[in-house]
């Protein structure tokens, strides 16, 4: 008997038909990965399980008994919980009272913290989570946030536990201890449900692997027993690229970004940069690998002129001035946030800043910005029903595929890079570092800021190391993830 199951889910939304009559079970006590690209229905399929959406066919089973579930209230009292990619915590309140809010326990019709703060160690001890209960979750390092998270949906005893791409945010060696992690809760008798895009992921911790296309299952398979290629095949019905071979040619040329000795203090005094330089040639890919928080927002939005006048910014020689185009084209991490606007459509989010361009007698021509949309669309293989469709309506993939097609066809020199590939599948990750390679190799000088060390190993030409707010150490790109990961933890010796 399986700890929950779907059988037979199919989920419409219009005329898109993101799950076609999906059977998956999972075992108790297992991790059991699911994967597949951008749209392939993971994220309909797992919020249909958390409550979130109803399916229109089939049914949802825990223990071998069909429940209905109507709001993730009704998830949570089945024993299931989902920690979502996007932590969903207060960081004014404590770790306690994150973990217990809408369930506390309660003395004199008040919050018992004494109490909850008991309940969180315990469960915490038992589960291997350390998280100290009277810690403001605001002051916490990402990888501990995760585990509040995850103690959240322990404590209301979830037997079944979504994980929606838990690694997006974290480093090496908290990805480790997340699996770690993952293994003892296993081990206790909670079934894990792990969505990521990561096949290396899959393979070092999974028990089994359900994939995803096109709303369908098109892959079944016991971790131990395959690899990743086969997992690929499965995902996007093809084999991967051969890697393409690291350049020997060193970048020439007077540097298009250059950085000296900048220094950002934030609104209290503290210095979140200190005295960082470093310069960007045509022809290159600098990287920038760090913890979180060790000052890679405060670069990037002073390089990307965000900041406004920030001395020690040079752009081909010329300083970063407030209020004006910097001049860079700027793929933002956060891609609903700051990338686009989802209520927009792919065609105004494709065209944003090339207004002017596209401009005849101070209108602009319907027929020329559609033109020029499905261009973009065609040339950066977007998939969107219409230029017209709302860009938030597309996945993640097209979603970012669509900013790296107006970014990267500015009049710019100088690419900033965010996560470029963050929550992407493995086809659209191919498509993305292969723009990048291009806009590279045709002279641009790109600056690649990416959790991912496979990502910087693999595109980058030099790799600089952030600690707290100082470059600490420069590495080829072929530098191992060993050496990145004990420079990012200030290690330099």
């Amino acid at each position: 008997m399986y700890a929950a199951e779907l059988v037979g889910v199919t989920k419409r939304f219009g005329p898109v038909l993101a799950n076609d009559g999906i059977d998956l079970a999972v075992a108790r006590g297992e991790v059991h990965a699911v994967v597949g690209e951008n749209g392939a229905g993971k994220s309909t399929l797992m919020s249909i399980l958390y409550g979130l959406h109803r399916p229109d066919a089939g049914e949802v089973r825990r223990d071998g008994n069909r429940i209905v579930l109507r709001s993730p209230t009704d998830a949570i009292r089945h024993g299931l919980g989902m920690v979502h990619q996007r932590f969903r915590l207060f960081p004014g309140l404590t770790v306690a009272e994150n973990i217990v809010i809408g369930a506390e326990p309660v003395r004199n019709g008040r919050l018992d913290r004494a109490a909850a703060n008991e309940a969180v160690a315990a469960l915490s001890e038992r589960y291997g989570l350390r998280a100290d209960p009277s810690a403001l979750v605001g002051g916490l390092p990402v990888g501990v946030r995760q585990r509040v998270e995850i103690l959240r949906a322990l404590y209301r005893d979830a037997e079944v536990l979504i994980l929606d791409e838990p690694t997006a945010v974290l480093t090496p060696g908290e990805t480790d201890r997340l699996f770690e992690v993952l293994r003892t809760v296993a081990a206790t008798g909670v079934s894990i449900l792990l969505v990521t895009h990561k096949l290396s992921e899959v393979l070092a911790v999974g028990d089994r692997v359900t994939v995803l296309r096109q709303g369908r299952v098109t892959g079944r398979f016991t971790a131990s027993e395959t690899d990743a290629d086969e997992l690929v095949n499965a995902m996007i019905g093809r084999s991967l690229t051969p890697p393409v071979p690291r350049r020997a040619r060193p970048p020439v040329g007077d540097p298009l970004l250059e950085v000296r000795d900048l220094t950002v203090r934030d609104a209290d005094g503290v210095a979140r940069l200190s005295e960082v330089s470093f310069a960007v040639r045509p022809g290159e890919i600098v990287g920038l690998a760090g913890v979180a928080g060790s000052g890679q927002r405060e670069l990037v939005d002073s390089v990307t002129g965000l900041r406004g006048a920030v001395p020690g910014v040079f752009l081909a020689g010329t300083p970063v001035l407030a209020g004006r185009d910097p001049r860079v084209a700027y793929v933002p991490e956060d891609r609903h946030g700051r990338a686009t606007a989802p209520e927009m459509s792919v065609a105004e989010n494709v065209l944003m800043g090339a207004q002017r361009d596209l401009a005849s007698r101070w209108t602009l021509p319907r027929a020329r910005v559609r033109a020029r949309a499905r261009d973009l669309v065609d040339r950066f293989s977007i998939s969107a029903a219409s230029v017209d469709t709302p860009i938030g309506a597309l996945s993640g993939g097209n979603a970012q595929k669509a900013v790296l097609a107006r970014e990267l066809t500015r009049p710019s020199t100088v690419v900033v890079a965010e996560e470029p590939t963050q929550g992407v599948d493995v086809g659209v990750r191919e498509r993305v570092h292969a723009l990048l390679r291009t806009a590279r190799d045709e002279g641009a000088a790109i600056l690649l800021q990416s959790s991912e060390l496979s990502e910087l190993r693999d595109l980058a030409d030099r790799i600089l190391v952030l600690y707290e707010g100082r470059v600490i150490a420069e590495f080829p790109g072929d530098a191992t993830e060993t050496e990145l990961g004990r420079a990012m933890t200030g290690a330099t010796g």
